[in-house]
């Protein structure tokens, strides 16, 4: 570790994590970002999605998305291609990506999302 630097452990529990509604409409519990830690280069969160639901389709003009899905079955599309993902899948969405996701009619779809730089409301655009 460089001189100078000092390692400090964050550890934040999914259960504390207030839900919220984000503007693509999936409700978020954030795990690690600017509003809740010292985190500098990325964010963490949980995304559900509702049975039959999907996030509004949009972009980010500079942060870089990872979906990973832990739980539900959907249909992810990245800029006009779309594949069915389940648990286990891992998704990367490119800087200035159109995407939408939607959960499948017969259950809701959990996903981590982590996004470098962290995520901010002002860095997503839609159509």
């Amino acid at each position: 570790m460089p001189v100078g630097i000092v390692a400090v452990v964050e550890v934040r529990s999914l259960d504390a994590a207030t839900p919220f509604v984000t503007a693509d409409g999936s409700v978020i519990r954030s795990l690690l970002d600017r509003t809740n830690s010292d985190v500098a280069n990325q964010s963490l969160a949980e995304a559900t999605i509702a049975p039959g639901e999907a996030t509004q389709r949009h972009y980010h003009g500079v942060l870089e998305e990872l979906y990973y899905v832990v739980a539900g079955h959907g249909d992810m599309e990245v800029d006009g291609e779309r594949r069915p993902v389940g648990p286990g899948d891992a998704i990367l969405i490119p800087p200035g990506a159109w995407h939408q996701l939607r959960a499948s009619a017969d259950g809701e779809i959990k996903i981590l999302c982590c996004c470098a730089p962290p995520y901010r409301d002002e860095d997503t655009y839609f159509e």
